[in-house]
């Protein structure tokens, strides 16, 4: 799926502080955003990056072309055609450090760091939370519902619910990101080499003079993979009884059939019930998919109800994120320059979580060595490294600083790479499947309470005493 084209995929005041700096002569002035959100979605203790191979396909295709010119020529706003021009020679010069896809992140911590002018620093910001907010909220949702699947097979089926096109496409690699094993959508497919899977529809079955008649039509044209729809009429009365006929037809031609799929009704029941007579039946092979705007929560009940499902096909509440549909990311300006250095800045607010933290920052992963699983996050200042050569560490709550603790025996882990530098692509984008088996590294550092789905432990997020410091000095400054 190409990127280009969607230079003007942002909002009307960003091209307006472009050219406000432009005018002022401030373009070339060196800025410094991070891209963070303050609340874990869902209630969860964690949540799974995702987004960043579009990111970088984005910046690497920033282009104003003729069209988008002649259209900003137009505007309310009159910008002058130096402007224009100016706009017509763009490239993004600037440099991207993110987390990797599939990475386990947390609330407050910088997730992308943008450097460069703040003419180019500005202008991506749109795209960029769009990308990675759904994608990362996508991906969340998918592994919520992989942790209470525990080991079944998980089908993405939300297409035709998604919220258009792109949508469909980018939240079904999201879910294979987190461990969903195929997706129903073709294209999603044929650009990332997910597996896919399909069955067949309620009008297959209506549009037969009988069910019967429908099942062995269905597989007579595709013998290797059959999964039948058995709740078009009655599901145990007529589907079950058509379906087990089809099975035995399919084992005389020497072929089995793949499954059953159950798509409303009373699922734990009437899974159940299906799997003693498909068994009675001499068919233990075939399996039970279910679907029905299935989440993670109606999953965790069925299992605990005894339901016989091997497969689950999720879309609805999966691709739309029905419980949250927005993440919430944000991207703010924490350092700018001024003759030749980094200046902190900061964002106050009367609501306290919206105070930024300020400077050029880095983000480590306290590992502790004898167990291997992670400890806390660890915030720094750019040029600090007591953490890289493995220094006692203090560990405090940055609202409540009196609590703290020191560790000794750790690896610092950090979680920001360099992406993009000076414009040039420096990092080798992984596959589909790296980052699918990263992330699932990734979740081994993690104690099963904080994986949970109910009450999750809340793993700690520190600030160095350095970046503490800084943030209190200048919200003292701003007081005065």
């Amino acid at each position: 799926m190409t990127d280009s084209g969607l230079t003007l995929h942002t909002d009307k005041y960003q091209i307006n502080m472009m050219y406000a700096h432009w005018k002022n002569g401030t373009a070339d002035t060196g800025a410094v955003f991070e891209a963070y959100f303050r609340k874990l979605p869902f209630g969860n203790g964690y949540a799974v990056f995702a987004g960043l191979e579009r990111i970088v396909n984005y910046i690497r295709e920033l282009r104003f072309n003729e069209q988008e010119l002649r259209y900003l020529a137009e505007q309310e706003e009159r910008y002058e055609p130096a402007f224009l021009e100016l706009l017509r020679q763009f490239q993004f010069k600037g440099t991207l450090y993110s987390a990797e896809e599939g990475a386990i992140v947390f609330p407050n911590e910088p997730l992308i760091r943008v450097e460069g002018t703040v003419f180019e620093t500005q202008l991506v910001e749109t795209a960029l939370l769009n990308f990675m907010n759904y994608q990362t909220l996508i991906a969340t949702k998918a592994s919520r519902i992989v942790q209470v699947a525990a080991g079944d097979t998980l089908l993405e089926f939300g297409t035709r619910r998604a919220q258009e096109a792109d949508a469909a496409v980018w939240g079904a690699r999201a879910t294979y990101i987190a461990g969903f094993h195929a997706t129903s959508n073709l294209h999603a497919g044929m650009l990332f080499g997910i597996p896919t899977k399909g069955t067949h529809a309620h009008s297959w079955v209506q549009g037969h003079d009988s069910e019967e008649e429908a099942f062995l039509n269905y597989a007579k044209a595709l013998p290797d993979q059959v999964t039948l729809l058995i709740d078009t009429y009655d599901t145990l009365k007529s589907g079950l009884n058509n379906a087990i006929k089809t099975a035995h037809w399919l084992e005389s031609i020497g072929k089995r059939m793949s499954a059953v799929r159950l798509d409303s009704g009373d699922l734990a029941y009437l899974s159940k019930e299906a799997r003693k007579r498909l068994d009675a039946a001499g068919l233990p092979y075939v399996s039970i998919v279910a679907s029905n705007d299935l989440d993670e929560t109606l999953i965790f009940n069925l299992k605990a109800q005894g339901a016989k499902i091997d497969t689950w096909g999720v879309g609805t509440q999966l691709i739309t994120a029905a419980d949250q549909p927005s993440l919430g990311g944000v991207y703010k300006l924490t350092a700018r320059e001024r003759d030749g250095e980094w200046i902190p800045v900061i964002k106050l607010s009367n609501n306290p979580e919206k105070v930024s933290t300020p400077g050029r920052k880095e983000v480590y992963r306290i590992v502790d060595r004898s167990t291997g699983l992670a400890e806390a996050d660890y915030i720094s200042l750019n040029g600090e490294d007591e953490m890289v050569r493995g220094e006692p560490l203090r560990l405090f709550d940055p609202v409540h600083p009196y609590i703290s603790r020191v560790v000794t025996d750790y690896e610092a882990l950090p979680l920001l790479v360099r992406v993009i530098d000076k414009g040039e692509l420096v990092y080798k984008l992984p596959s589909l499947e790296q980052i699918r088996a990263f992330h699932q590294r990734e979740l081994a550092r993690f104690k099963p309470e904080v994986q949970r789905k109910l009450n999750p432990e809340l793993y700690a997020i520190h600030l160095s005493e350095k970046a503490w410091q800084l943030k209190m000095d200048l919200i003292q400054n701003s007081k005065r």
